[in-house]
């Protein structure tokens, strides 16, 4: 598979502001079942931490939500709906938990907003911000959401997905931070280590074709359906 060329500076920059930690969609707020495997005693080190995360990236991220930002994205530039749509189901469909489900719900909308305001004055934009609000019963997700704002930078799928990945990555580590807890250099190691298998794992997502696509991760959804219940939590469920 060949590299695709450089991002233009403008594209860049987009692609740095979707990823960032500060884009205003609630990312933050959400440990994704960390902290559940961290009152189940299944992450309390640094090492713990950094395996549990590359193992979400390569099993989860991977061969789910990055792969249908993988199809969406063409999609999208496309303008075929039908293939958006398609991909929007699957995602909300594929949620092993209430709690992941509505995760990717919320974010999706809140994207969405945010997609919105930022292009008012664009009414083939807005339009289709229009109908990215108005997927599955007004239920957008947040993979679908993500494709759609990369489309708009022009940026490559590949690049899309790395942008993608690295954000994850830095909310990830924020919530392995607060919640083992961890100090700033830990988290620094395993952003290094994220950062490392991220190309992998964005390869391996841009080669799946629909019926290798999957979201299935046992251990993390009966934890998240145990965060749903968790006695003390700092993250949403």
């Amino acid at each position: 598979m060949g590299m695709s060329t450089e991002p233009s500076p403008a594209t860049l920059l987009q692609l740095m502001w979707l990823a960032s930690p500060a884009l205003p969609v609630g990312g933050f707020s959400y440990s994704e079942v960390l902290e559940a495997a961290i009152d189940a005693s299944l992450v309390s080190t640094e090492a713990e931490a950094a395996d549990w995360l590359v193992q979400q990236l390569h099993l989860t991220q991977a061969r789910s939500d990055m792969a249908a930002i993988a199809q969406a994205l063409p999609a999208w530039q496309e303008g075929d709906m039908l293939r958006v749509e398609g991909l929007n189901d699957w995602v909300l469909f594929t949620r092993e938990s209430r709690e992941l489900r509505l995760q990717t719900e919320q974010m999706g909308r809140s994207l969405a907003d945010w997609l919105r305001n930022q292009h008012l004055q664009d009414a083939l934009r807005t339009g289709q911000v229009t109908q990215l609000a108005a997927l599955s019963l007004q239920r957008p997700t947040y993979p679908v959401a993500f494709a759609l704002a990369t489309a708009f930078t022009g940026a490559s799928v590949q690049h899309a997905l790395l942008a993608y990945a690295f954000g994850w990555a830095e909310n990830m580590v924020q919530a392995a931070l607060k919640a083992v807890p961890l100090g700033q250099s830990a988290g620094q190691r395993i952003l290094a280590q994220l950062a490392h298998e991220i190309p992998t794992a964005v390869a391996h997502a841009q080669a799946l074709p629909d019926n290798a696509r999957q979201a299935f991760s046992p251990m993390l959804a009966i934890h998240s359906a145990r965060h749903e219940h968790q006695y003390s939590r700092l993250f949403r469920s």
